[in-house]
């Protein structure tokens, strides 16, 4: 375990790491000045709390402290004139004036507020929020009389246009009862561009949905039908003086695949045409796509472990590369020229925070909100390239513990799978609390290994679509093929590895302690044992989960497709020792497949270790729940792989 000050050191790593800073939701002014953002840390309440900020957006004075970060301050958003800002907090849609501070509510909603978007002639701001519960709902409240008739149980967003003078919201009542999704208004003051499903739940409301013109003065509605699964982010845009909607999609037929990029031109009457696909046949993959008043559409594209951002040419016929940052970057926004932008970015060796400059670059950080992070001595990390067994070219990372090298190895190796399985691993500062954190492993003195294999984000769309039908399969391959070189290469130790993940990877470690026992020891976070079981209650819907697993169990007596990928069914082969974690009031991977997972693992007599965190839905956020994990998996792998000589971690790098 090491000497005294390092045990001591790490249960500070540990406070550190759930307690610090992170920066939410950069948004630039329109005339590129400022950016405001948001900082979540923990509350006094030990659940998660955020505070506003604004800094210059050229790096100038100290970012200034807008709200007093004692409440949840969602996404800000600009007034047209730069001035104000406007955000939700206590489920009322708030104004901050930027010349003296001063916020005031514009909302009473008694429904809340779910999003919003300030208008072009900065008198009205669209509004969408679920209605306010009537003498009806009332009574039945204060009754009990609260039987659900499931398809009727949910009550849409409905969009409103909020007059700021007078503070009425107009209903837009001719989209009936579709759920909104976004807003977005078309740079001109012309039309918002509305974005709905059929209802609100996920299983079913995201394969239905639909794009709409909303005339802003008279709420009158023009329909442009449908649009691809999983829609967001409309984007107005304008080429030979003919106006075009743009948005991100799964790429048909879906649902199992890379996110494009899809185009429509917005036509006077009727229909829309037929979508055009911008992104085809790219070897990246859109994540974001952010409209720009004076000019085509950014968006940024994963690249492999990197992170591009790519301008639409003004003809629209292509996206062209602007700038490659290495490392992750995300949530874009641009001024109203397009001139400056900002986004969360990190490397390596450094955190998210937020950047601003051109799009070109370079990027000044105008916001530091771990710099703690730099008294401490990290793991080392180092990109990976490898060959599958078939050839394919693979992509990942390797941390190793603080002052080491590979000659120093070989070390006990940790796998950690990244969720999805449409996510990734990009060359950015190991820090995610959910995983556990590699970079918790790496200064404990494991190795650990991140894997890109197919199914993740990055690579194009076939390369996400290869696990369609056949999750555990080419992708459980990739992932031993790279633990396999690692082993070869003399960095991993054989006997000592382990495996662990959350979510899709927490599917993943069950996969792999019940397709092998090459595992000492496996952490298995919010994971689906029994892909039958999540057809019926993942509130992701059958559609969606058996386009991964291959059936519903509907089809007909089994055995059915989903079986054969389901951990569950290899139980009584499995002798690796499993942590299992799952928050209690997760509804996207439900307790049902944790608790059916140890209970077989109890009958098989595996050893294994089940909690449950109250409260908690699928990601972990309160504050002793977030510490408990990352001392529990610490002392899990240690107590299985054998306890690594941990380095010193606390003090200067330097």
């Amino acid at each position: 375990m090491g000497d005294q000050v390092t045990e001591v050191s790490m249960e500070l790593l540990a406070e550190l790491m759930v307690d610090s800073a992170a920066p939410l939701y950069p948004a630039v002014s329109p005339d590129g000045s400022l950016v405001a953002y948001a900082v979540k840390t923990v509350g006094v309440r030990e659940r998660l709390v955020s505070a506003l900020w604004v800094a210059d957006a050229a790096g100038g004075p100290v970012p200034r402290q807008l709200t007093d970060g004692s409440a949840w301050v969602g996404a800000p958003q600009w007034a047209p004139d730069s001035r104000s800002l406007y955000f939700v907090t206590g489920r009322q849609l708030h104004r901050l004036r930027l010349d003296d501070g001063s916020a005031e509510a514009v909302t009473a909603w008694r429904g809340g507020v779910a999003g919003f978007r300030p208008l072009a002639d900065g008198r009205a701001v669209a509004v969408v929020a679920v209605d306010e519960p009537d003498a009806e709902d009332e009574r039945r409240r204060a009754e009990g009389d609260d039987a659900v008739v499931w398809d009727e149980r949910a009550h849409p967003a409905r969009l409103r246009l909020l007059d700021l003078d007078s503070r009425r919201m107009r209903l837009v009542a001719a989209l009936g009862e579709r759920h909104v999704v976004e807003v977005v208004q078309r740079p001109d003051g012309g039309p918002l561009a509305v974005l709905s499903w059929a209802d609100p739940e996920e299983d079913s409301g995201a394969f239905a949905a639909e794009l709409h013109l909303v005339d802003p003065h008279t709420a009158a509605v023009h329909d442009l039908g449908p649009v691809g699964m999983d829609a967001c982010s409309p984007t107005w845009w304008r080429a030979e003086e003919v106006w075009h909607l743009s948005c991100l999609a799964t790429t048909p037929p879906g649902p199992v695949g890379g996110t494009a990029v899809f185009d429509i031109t917005v036509p006077d009457a009727g229909p829309a045409p037929e979508h055009r696909n911008l992104t085809a046949g790219m070897s990246v993959c859109p994540t974001e796509l952010v409209q720009v008043a004076e000019g085509t559409p950014l968006a940024l594209f994963a690249d492999g472990l990197d992170t591009a951002l790519y301008r639409l040419d003004p003809a629209g016929t292509a996206f062209r590369p602007v700038a490659t940052r290495q490392g992750i970057a995300h949530a874009l926004t641009a001024s109203r020229t397009g001139e400056t932008v900002a986004m969360l970015a990190g490397a390596a060796d450094e955190p998210k925070n937020v950047h601003a400059g051109p799009p070109g670059g370079p990027l000044t950080r105008v916001s530091d909100t771990r710099p703690e992070v730099r008294e401490v001595r990290w793991g080392h990390q180092e990109r990976l390239s490898y060959q599958a067994s078939d050839g394919l070219t693979l992509d990942g990372l390797l941390l190793l513990p603080p002052g080491t090298s590979r000659q120093d190895g070989p070390f006990p190796l940790i796998t950690l799978v990244h969720g999805g399985p449409y996510g990734r691993y990009a060359d950015e500062f190991q820090f995610h609390i959910e995983l556990p954190p590699a970079q918790w492993l790496a200064v404990a003195g494991y190795a650990v290994f991140l894997p890109n294999p197919r199914g993740s984000q990055g690579r194009g769309h076939a390369f996400a679509a290869a696990v369609a039908g056949a999750v555990g399969g080419a992708e459980w391959n990739d992932i031993t093929d790279g633990i396999d070189l690692l082993v070869t290469e003399g960095v991993a130790d054989p006997d000592r590895l382990g495996i662990g993940g959350w979510s899709h990877g927490g599917f993943m470690a069950a996969w792999a302690v019940a397709q092998t026992d090459r595992f000492r020891a496996a952490v298995m976070g919010a994971g689906i044992s029994d892909w039958g079981i999540q057809n019926a209650v993942g509130d992701q819907g059958a559609d969606r989960e058996s386009a991964l697993s291959g059936s519903c169990g509907w089809e007909g007596p089994g055995p059915h497709p989903h079986d054969r990928v389901s951990p569950l069914s290899y139980a009584a082969r499995i002798r690796t020792p499993v942590l299992i974690l799952h928050g209690e009031d997760d509804t996207n991977v439900p307790l049902s497949q944790a608790v059916l997972f140890h209970r077989a693992l109890r009958h098989f007599g595996v050893e294994h270790q089940f909690v449950v965190y109250p409260r908690e839905g699928h990601m972990i956020s309160e504050r002793a729940h977030r510490l408990d994990l990352l001392r529990r998996t610490r002392a899990w792998f240690d107590r299985h792989l054998g306890s690594p000589p941990t380095p010193r971690t606390v003090g200067p790098t330097a």
